[in-house]
């Protein structure tokens, strides 16, 4: 050791201590320290967060998939219900523009209710798409995991982040947003869907946010909220919770009447 001028190491230079079980509360702090420096830098000031399927394609891929599988003579249900499953992301990639050409009309509001993902592909990536079609500056708050979610190409490079812990990134989902529209997806969409809830339920979420449930046909399958309420594990009230549409018009009416009203005069993160 006394023959080796890198030593001693510097504690935030060491590694092997910054990546143990040790450093762990380090690491956690990192994720709430690095993200807001990075929004701070941009003024980033709050946002409309999309949550959805990272598994749909836009509609000119699902397209694809079907003649590639007619071609082969293959069964073609999975790609039929691939192009089904299309008419989400255009929709997700429709409102995040419509959302962001309106967010960069606002007078004397720079960088407010900005379109932030979970950063990859699917709904995510139509989010992003979307927004940067309109030429507005766009989050991705992607994750690490064991089967590699790559980033979609359509986040602004500044605002792209990779999260290792869950419970941090969806801190920064929470506390910046606005609004949150939740396009079908898995079990990440429901529980982010059921995260949020719980928060508004129990009032540790006080803001007002409104919350958008596209796609009644899927949700209305998957979600028996009915039953849920039939069993009282669910009140009359917490149906008020969120917004069921069907349309981008109806989506987008309803969110900026919303943010106008309740979160024009409130910039900046809040729960």
């Amino acid at each position: 050791m006394a023959d080796n001028p890198d030593w001693p190491r510097k504690a935030y230079k060491n590694d092997k201590f910054l990546n143990s079980k040790d450093a762990r509360g380090l690491r956690i702090l990192s994720e709430y320290m690095e993200p807001e420096a990075r929004f701070e830098e941009f003024q980033v000031r709050d946002t409309v967060v999309f949550f959805g399927s990272a598994r749909f394609v836009s509609r000119d891929e699902a397209e694809k998939r079907l003649k590639a599988a007619q071609d082969q003579d293959s069964d073609v249900t999975a790609a039929e219900c691939d192009l089904e499953m299309s008419a989400y992301y255009e929709a997700a990639r429709e409102l995040a523009g419509l959302l962001t050409e309106w967010s960069k009309a606002l007078e004397g509001e720079d960088s407010r209710f900005i379109v932030c993902s979970g950063g990859g592909p699917g709904i995510m990536e139509a989010a992003n798409r979307g927004a940067s079609e309109a030429a507005g500056i766009n989050a991705g708050l992607n994750i690490s995991l064991p089967l590699e979610q790559a980033d979609n190409p359509y986040i602004t490079r500044e605002l792209n982040f990779e999260f290792h812990y869950f419970f941090m990134r969806k801190f920064w989902f929470v506390y910046l947003a606005k609004a949150i529209i939740i396009f079908p997806g898995g079990f990440g969409t429901m529980d982010e869907f059921f995260e949020v809830m719980t928060l508004m339920q129990t009032e540790k979420l006080t803001k007002p946010i409104p919350i958008v449930l596209y796609g009644k046909d899927f949700w209305d399958q998957v979600l028996d909220l009915a039953a849920m309420l039939k069993y009282g594990t669910i009140g009359p009230e917490d149906l008020k919770l969120f917004f069921q549409t069907d349309t981008v018009d109806e989506a987008f009416d309803f969110i900026t009447k919303e943010l106008l009203e309740k979160s024009l005069g409130t910039p900046g993160g809040c729960l």
